[in-house]
């Protein structure tokens, strides 16, 4: 890609969270990766040290907000800070999983809205625009007065399910594949992926017929015989997925299930759900770096850089990001 077209200057900088994706990035773009370090002071404040000039520059500042969630928030913060009191022209927060974002609205009496704080804290920290993927819920796009970018993971995983129907020697074909959504909440965005896949759409619908007394699934949609694509934007306990995927299986009679989540959380007993459920293979995005610990032979890891390195030089060249959904 073409750096250098407009003379401005571009510099890619990524904080403790996901330095192989940032590295991945700044390849592709074909630009080294600036030099910076984030540790802690024996108190366990956050230290950032810019050891580069960023003056005139526009700068992307690559930071998940994962697990340890607060740690990761306060470097982005303080990076952020650091930069624009470095003169740089532009501050741009690449966050390919944007933490909190579940805490979007009051679903009970004094409940905080805290994704709308953490949108309020990346803007007065002193960011001009986000470059994210995949929030949980997309109105959070507007609980930010910069401008929001915000890609979805759905083009990489058509690509790789087309890839598994296509194949000469696969069990998977058109005729024998239904894509579900896990629950009502996510059924915009598995129609986006079974219209692009074109295969028929069916639900699990969970209820929970009263207190204490565990949900009830039931399917909406013909799954019998079927292989199954499971889609969600994230997995974090994994509880409902591996539930959804039992009742797909005892309930529905499909042959199998293949899940796919763009964020994986994996959190408390997720490895071990996922593991033993009947979920023969997890498709996950690389937004979160998964330790070595939290790998399973069952998850198939698929590389979000490209995406990233795309938006970005699109922006770097004043092109159009809306080209990337089609």
């Amino acid at each position: 890609m073409d750096m250098t077209a407009h003379g401005k200057k571009i510099k890619i900088f990524t904080a403790n969270s996901h330095p192989v994706l940032a590295n991945q990035i700044a390849e592709n773009l074909g630009l080294p990766l600036g030099r910076s370090e984030v540790a802690t002071f024996s108190d366990g404040e956050i230290s950032v040290s810019i050891k580069e000039s960023v003056r005139g520059a526009d700068v992307y500042v690559v930071q998940s907000i994962c697990e340890p969630i607060n740690d990761n928030i306060m470097e982005l913060l303080i990076m952020i800070d650091a930069f624009k009191r470095a003169s740089a022209v532009r501050i741009i927060a690449v966050i390919p999983y944007f933490g909190y974002a579940r805490q979007d609205r009051k679903s009970k009496a004094r409940d905080p809205i805290s994704a709308k704080l953490m949108a309020d804290l990346i803007t007065t920290a002193g960011a001009d625009q986000v470059l994210t993927m995949d929030l949980h819920a997309a109105q959070i796009q507007g609980f930010f007065n910069i401008p929001v970018d915000h890609l979805i993971g759905i083009p990489i995983f058509v690509k790789y399910f087309k890839t598994l129907i296509d194949s000469k020697h696969s069990r998977f074909n058109k005729d024998n594949c239904v894509v579900v959504s896990p629950d009502l909440g996510s059924v915009t965005r598995v129609r986006n992926f079974a219209a692009r896949l074109d295969c028929p759409l069916a639900i699990v619908d969970k209820r929970r017929q009263k207190a204490n007394v565990s949900e009830v699934m039931n399917i909406i949609g013909d799954v019998k015989d079927k292989h199954v694509f499971l889609i969600d934007d994230m997995i974090d306990t994994a509880g409902t997925l591996c539930n959804a995927a039992a009742a797909i299986v005892e309930k529905g009679g499909a042959l199998s299930v293949t899940a796919a989540a763009t964020h994986a959380v994996l959190s408390g007993p997720a490895i071990q759900r996922l593991r033993d459920s009947v979920i023969d293979e997890v498709v996950l995005l690389d937004t979160i770096l998964l330790p070595p610990g939290k790998m399973l032979d069952k998850f198939t890891i698929l590389p979000v850089s490209p995406l990233f390195s795309e938006a970005i030089d699109r922006a770097y060249h004043d092109r159009p990001l809306s080209v990337m959904f089609v």
